[in-house]
């Protein structure tokens, strides 16, 4: 699962223009929703084309990580820096560059003749979506007026948070099927030109605001997670001892080391250390990075044995999750009166559990388990458990922060959401090669012979079992950290469900 931040009321910020003075309202919210649409999703749009991507450019299992990993570790890392560059710069400005650059990259992407490429276009979409992905909600309260039409526009927002990583699965595999991988993302480009051209004669500037950008934060947290996600990714495939496994690994704590250095001395930091003092935080932004990495991986590696053990297609493997995708939507709509009943606290716990179930009975799966009931009904599980508990962990993530803080606060839980999907993804894969499948041989192109559908099964299996590990884990630290909690209503996130 993938969030984007808010802050609620904007401090300092203009009210929304009067209706006479400004454009067509649902002109307005169109822009904001079709770019924040976009980039939700191309977090997803990938995952079913895969095995087509590994065939065409091919890429090797552990290598093929890399193709979600580059983005999710550029927009994860460069969040909280593209928030603070739309209060300085204008949010409206801020956007349109945003767009600018993802669109820019998606063309890139689309052209890829190599891997290199394609993995540099992706990083690069990944900053895109990490500049212009703050101010995108940011524009949608300043251009609707507090009461209820913002909150019909925030409702908008929130169902295309919720259903854009399951559009992403289902699309990304159309287009695959009918046409090609680059489609996913070549569809970005007359989107994205369209969005350039429009949003500046809808949207209103917001004030600048005097500030400083921690660049020296921002690169350092970046490129310690990437050599962190690297190390695991090379271990896949040379080994744990190998010199360029070691150095990455310590070139990453150096990195991560000095991050933190750096934002002890920051004026202005982009990740405030002060947001971790609290146990119940800590834990929750520990919490979401294991839970999210246990079911990201759970997609990437599920998608490819349902095409490569099972024949889907790709349409047809993107389908293949929407029973997951409809339960966890209808879940959701529930939460608030769940939450009421039996408290924050439990409805948290019971739907990790719930998930684990879910995630147990899944990786349960080799080359000759059936779609129903052996994937679906654990699929269900886990939508209804993480349906339910998502919304509690966001709680406990920003229960007791100041008011100042709210907006950090908000960027850490989604950034903590994108690097889980970068560190579960490079561990699992570690996790796959030592099962001597799919991270050690060809990788899983469109055509499998049997002997190699059996090792993809096993492979696919070991991986999901250490999503198991993962979501255990979460669990555990839900129970010994978060404990009970007030959910916070000074900065509400809106879910990504994927």
């Amino acid at each position: 699962m993938l969030r984007t931040p808010f802050t609620g009321r904007a401090r300092n910020a203009p009210s929304a223009p009067d209706a006479a003075a400004r454009p067509n309202p649902t002109l307005i919210l169109g822009v904001i929703l079709a770019t924040y649409l976009m980039i939700i999703l191309d977090a997803t749009v990938v995952i079913t084309a895969l095995p087509s991507i590994a065939d065409r450019l091919d890429f090797s299992p552990a290598a093929l990580s890399w193709v979600q990993s580059a983005y999710a570790l550029t927009f994860g890392g460069l969040l909280l820096l593209g928030a603070r560059m739309g209060d300085i710069l204008g949010r409206r400005r801020t956007f349109v560059a945003g767009i600018a650059l993802f669109t820019f990259a998606s063309f890139l992407g689309g052209l890829a003749q190599t891997q290199a490429w394609l993995l540099g276009a992706r990083a690069l979409q990944g900053v895109g979506a990490a500049i212009a992905a703050p101010s995108s909600l940011a524009l949608l309260t300043t251009n609707f007026r507090e009461g209820p039409e913002r909150m019909r526009a925030l409702a908008a927002y929130g169902a295309v948070a919720g259903g854009g990583g399951s559009v992403g699965l289902v699309l990304g595999g159309m287009l695959t099927d009918l046409v090609s991988w680059r489609w996913g993302l070549w569809i970005n480009v007359p989107v994205g030109l369209a969005l350039m051209w429009l949003a500046p004669r809808v949207l209103a500037e917001t004030e600048r605001r005097p500030g400083r950008f921690d660049l020296p934060g921002a690169a350092a947290s970046t490129a310690g997670m990437t050599a962190l996600v690297y190390g695991f990714v090379h271990a896949a495939e040379a080994g744990w001892g190998d010199p360029v496994t070691v150095a990455s690994f310590a070139l990453g704590v150096v990195l991560l080391a000095t991050f933190v250095a750096v934002e002890r001395r920051a004026v202005q930091p982009v990740t405030p250390l002060r947001l971790f003092a609290t146990r119940q935080r800590a834990g929750a932004y520990l919490a979401r990075m294991l839970l999210v990495g246990g079911m990201f991986s759970m997609f990437f590696f599920l998608s490819q044995y349902l095409q490569g053990v099972r024949g889907f297609s790709p349409l047809q493997a993107g389908l293949g999750f929407l029973p997951m995708t409809a339960v966890m939507f209808s879940t959701v709509r529930f939460v608030p009166r769940m939450s009421a009943r039996w408290g924050d606290a439990r409805l948290l716990v019971g739907g990790v559990s719930v998930a684990l179930v879910g995630m147990a009975w899944l990786s349960r799966l080799d080359v000759g388990t059936p779609f129903f009931p052996d994937i679906v009904l654990p699929l269900v599980l886990l939508g209804l458990g993480m349906g339910s508990a998502l919304a509690p962990l966001t709680g406990a993530a920003l229960a007791g922060v100041e008011p100042g803080d709210a907006g950090a606060a908000s960027g850490v839980v989604n950034a903590a959401q994108q690097l889980g999907v970068s560190l579960g993804l490079s561990v699992l894969v570690t996790v796959a090669a030592g099962a001597g499948g799919a991270g050690a041989g060809p990788a899983p192109g469109l055509q499998l012979d049997p002997a190699a559908q059996i090792d993809l099964a096993h492979a696919v299996s070991a991986a999901l079992t250490g999503s198991v590990v993962l979501l255990a884990l979460g669990l555990a630290v839900i129970v010994a950290a978060v404990g009970r909690f007030r959910r916070a209503t000074t900065a509400p996130v809106l879910e990504v469900a994927r």
